[in-house]
């Protein structure tokens, strides 16, 4: 994906639009966008560029998600610009974060870990979870424990990274543990 295919911030979509396009996406996303299974990403409330640039990704195959490969298809790029619209514009549910992990999970997500080299997530990804939107970088408020887990550890494996040139997420999903990856992936569940 090149430079020209980078969504920019003034890129429209119609969430009206969007909306008469989502119905095969509610199996997965929920009909709003707030997923009912831990392993789909919500993606009510998500930044729109950031959900732009994951719905190019996938549909041109640079991201590989199995359950994906050819829901896209029959789309173009105005469609994925409508979905994307629909989708921002819904609000996301905040779920609770597992009492065992609220501790680390929120050291981890405040202040990083200054010994493993790994930053605050809040440098990138808002006090609050909310994300960074004109710099693509995702809401993670809210977002499913066990699909952020995942996430995490496909950056960590290097499986995911492609949409992201720096590598600043593999980078530091690589010096996470797993015990890390579950506190961070449930408190930012329950972030708000």
């Amino acid at each position: 994906m090149g430079a020209a295919d980078e969504p920019t911030i003034n890129e429209k979509g119609d969430p009206e639009s969007g909306k008469q396009l989502v119905a095969a996406c509610a199996a997965c996303h929920g009909a709003d966008g707030n997923s009912l299974a831990g392993i789909w990403p919500s993606l009510a409330g998500q930044n729109y560029k950031y959900l732009l640039k994951q719905l190019r990704l996938v549909k041109s195959g640079e991201r590989e998600i199995v359950e994906m490969v050819g829901q896209l298809d029959n789309l173009n790029d105005q469609d994925l610009k409508n979905i994307s619209a629909f989708y921002s514009k819904q609000n996301n549910r905040i779920g609770q974060v597992e009492k065992d992990k609220l501790e680390l999970g929120r050291k981890l997500y405040y202040s990083g870990n200054l010994e493993k080299g790994v930053p605050a997530c809040t440098a990138c990804h808002s006090p609050r979870g909310l994300g960074n939107a004109p710099a693509a970088y995702p809401l993670l408020s809210g977002q499913q424990p066990d699909y952020v887990a995942k996430a995490l550890k496909d950056y960590r494996s290097g499986e995911r990274s492609n949409e992201d040139p720096s590598k600043i997420m593999m980078a530091i999903a690589y010096k996470l543990d797993d015990k890390e990856i579950e506190a961070l992936s449930s408190f930012v569940h329950g972030l708000h």
